[in-house]
């Protein structure tokens, strides 16, 4: 991980239910237990409206994949922050997907030499890809993650039924387009966490 910086921006990334949070939540842990602050921000915290998520269509894949995060608040209000002579002043939500209100939050400032861990959806998309001093991916198929998500939230566990063709789909759209397999510093084999592995480099 890059030394000598004010701040360092790691991006984890991944399909649904491949295991961003519980990753990103464990690695903040172990920097803090090393003595490194951590600052651990989530893109749904950072959704549109669903007005805006979904003036495609309730069930468009491609508005899944364009229209359901807020990028320039995220870049605004946490990854410029955090970028190399940045002032480390953020705000880390910017809307409620429970309440779907968008946040008007106070402004926090980071202490110097902070890691900022940002988990979530398409973060080797164009608008993204090139903010992180550490991006990592978590690879698995979908046959494997839709059934994590169907245990967890009992949604149907076939990635091919048409009630995950939004959420599928635009992750699809999101490989096809982006290939962040290739943009990615570090790629986890997360199929199987007992036996996950570093695949890239």
């Amino acid at each position: 991980m890059p030394v000598g910086l004010d701040a360092v921006r790691v991006g984890v990334d991944g399909v649904d239910g491949v295991g961003k949070s519980t990753f990103a939540a464990a690695l903040a842990g172990v920097l803090r237990a090393r003595g490194r602050p951590v600052v651990h921000v989530s893109v749904d915290d950072f959704h549109h409206p669903a007005a805006v998520r979904h003036r495609r269509g309730r069930d468009s894949a491609e508005g899944f994949w364009l229209d359901s995060y807020d990028y320039a608040a995220l870049v605004r209000e946490v990854l410029d922050p955090f970028a190399p002579g940045g002032s480390r002043r953020f705000r880390r939500a910017a809307h409620d997907l429970r309440t779907d209100q968008v946040l008007d939050l106070d402004w926090e400032v980071a202490p110097r030499g902070t890691v900022l861990i940002v988990d979530g959806l398409f973060l080797h998309r164009d608008e993204l890809a090139g903010r992180w001093e550490l991006s990592v991916l978590l690879d698995a198929p979908f046959e494997v993650t839709v059934a994590r998500m169907a245990r967890r939230d009992g949604s149907h566990p076939d990635p091919d039924h048409p009630s995950q063709a939004r959420y599928v789909g635009g992750q699809r759209r999101y490989f096809a387009a982006c290939d962040p397999r290739s943009r990615a510093d570090v790629v986890v084999d997360a199929s199987d966490w007992r036996t996950a592995a570093i695949v890239h480099p």
